[in-house]
């Protein structure tokens, strides 16, 4: 029971004081510094986005694309979310660092990569006007099985770093979805389909609300969320997600 009090109390140290880089393990040469449990390669490398990104879905599109009204992802989607901003693509050591957020031990490593995200996209005009910051609910069984739901701790470093109130418990997952690989947004659509509720306890009208989650595919979860929000009063619905596939 010591010894595994012991290893606990150590890796919890680790994540607060990491000695080694929380995507690569590597360590950082003398003359560096990890920043936010991240060596200076692997920072380098998430929050250096390599493509333009459309304003309203984060989509990565062409240098010379007209987003003015949408890219052609999602220009007459029907998105109920009004933009959305991303860290970077689904690839390279930002999907590492996704994957590795998604272990059990991967809290601190998402709560990091929410502080990351504010510091590197925190100026945008779409977070200018943010009152609150609400997560993508789990289902509680998913929740459970994985141990805590990185979109809560990204979302709760993102509120705390913006200096806005954090609500976690506003949405809820109503029933259980199935997860699909690369999905179409037609089949999404219908998988997701009155899939989230709002708290009669909520108190969202009228409000500005950052929705939080780590990745964005098809962009239908992130709709059907900010549905949601939208039916129970919010004025204007942001999403915020480290990667769009």
């Amino acid at each position: 029971m010591l010894r595994a009090t012991s290893e606990l109390i150590r890796h919890a140290i680790g994540l607060v004081y990491p000695d080694s880089c929380l995507v690569c393990d590597a360590e950082e040469p003398p003359d560096g510094a990890l920043r936010h449990g991240l060596c200076s390669e692997c920072r380098r490398a998430i929050v250096s986005d390599p493509f333009p990104a459309c304003p309203w879905c984060a989509q990565t599109v062409g240098p010379h694309a007209d987003i003015s009204k949408g890219c052609g992802e999602c220009r007459g989607a029907g998105f109920a979310f009004d933009s959305a901003v991303r860290l970077g693509p689904y690839e390279g050591k930002l999907r590492d660092a996704i994957l590795r957020m998604k272990l059990l031990s991967g809290e601190g490593l998402a709560d990091r990569l929410g502080r990351v995200l504010v510091e590197e996209r925190g100026t945008a005009h779409a977070l200018a006007e943010i009152d609150t910051v609400v997560p993508v609910p789990l289902h509680w069984w998913r929740k459970w099985t994985r141990g805590y739901n990185q979109s809560e701790a990204l979302a709760r470093e993102i509120a705390s770093s913006l200096g806005r109130s954090y609500e976690p418990r506003v949405l809820r997952r109503a029933r259980f979805t199935t997860q699909h690989a690369q999905p179409t947004r037609s089949a999404r659509l219908i998988n997701m389909r009155d899939v989230f509720r709002v708290r009669s306890s909520a108190r969202v009208a009228g409000k500005a609300v950052l929705l939080v989650d780590d990745v964005m595919t098809t962009g239908s979860t992130a709709s059907v969320a900010a549905k949601a929000l939208r039916d129970a009063g919010a004025e204007r619905v942001v999403v915020a997600v480290l990667a769009r596939r």
